[in-house]
């Protein structure tokens, strides 16, 4: 608690204790993510804020957009054209964004559109493509229930749907459960609802030679790879996170 306290100074306060700095202290005493408290978070080299309350970014989500922004580096093709679908805060395609400039010509004239179906999601991608000074001509913001206004095709797909099994509710952080919005957590009772849905439809959005990156829970592995066999996917490979764990796949 010392810790994320002289953070939440440092960031929020710049080193002066006001009252409402105290507020914020009682917030965290009681068990709201700093996060939120402070507001905003950090990804990548984005500010990613929070304002209203979308999931926060993870670390291991961080770790495999680091990956794709450096795949992006090296294709050599113009116009590139990427999605962030199950977008949250954006946090994924303004890294993605500000990473990749024109003037790199990484995207060429291309660009990142962001999906989402909740409303605050996307005001959220709003605020936060805004602070981070990405120019409009370079997304496009779309309400979508995964594809259904999806109409066309991408190099790069990138997702971190709702994954977590309700069987597994108990297990999760009471602070998370309490604050971070649900319909960001929770993919039914084996948490692979929204990823069926989303690799049903997902190859009919790729280009040729395009790529999908997709977040996933490790126990979800081999359920994952049987869905493959149903869709005729064949061409995939997992990848592990920072910490050894089984957390992406990258979709060709």
């Amino acid at each position: 608690m010392q810790k994320e306290v002289g953070w939440l100074l440092k960031e929020k306060y710049h080193n002066k204790a006001t009252k409402n700095f105290y507020n914020d202290m009682k917030r965290l005493e009681a068990g709201e993510p700093l996060d939120y408290v402070v507001g905003f978070t950090e990804f990548l080299g984005c500010k990613i804020d929070l304002s209203k309350r979308p999931l926060i970014p993870r670390p291991e989500t961080e770790f495999w957009a680091e990956k794709a922004i450096e795949e992006i580096k090296k294709n050599k093709q113009k116009n590139i054209k990427c999605l962030d679908i199950f977008s949250g805060s954006g946090c994924i395609g303004i890294a993605v964004l500000k990473n990749l400039l024109p003037a790199r010509r990484s995207l060429g004239e291309g660009g990142c559109d962001f999906a989402d179906v909740d409303k605050k999601a996307l005001r959220q991608i709003k605020i936060n493509c805004r602070i981070n000074n990405i120019n409009k001509k370079r997304y496009k913001i779309i309400q979508s229930d995964i594809f259904s206004n999806i109409k066309g095709k991408y190099n790069y797909i990138f997702t971190n749907p709702p994954y977590i099994s309700l069987k597994n509710k108990n297990k999760i952080q009471k602070s998370v459960l309490k604050y971070e919005p649900k319909q960001a957590l929770f993919g039914g009772k084996d948490g692979l609802f929204y990823i069926r849905r989303f690799l049903k439809e997902a190859k009919n959005h790729l280009n040729r030679g395009g790529r999908i990156y997709m977040e996933f829970d490790s126990s979800q592995k081999k359920a994952i790879e049987k869905l493959f066999k149903k869709f005729r996917c064949s061409n995939f490979k997992f990848h592990e996170d920072q910490y050894g764990k089984w957390r992406y796949v990258v979709i060709k």
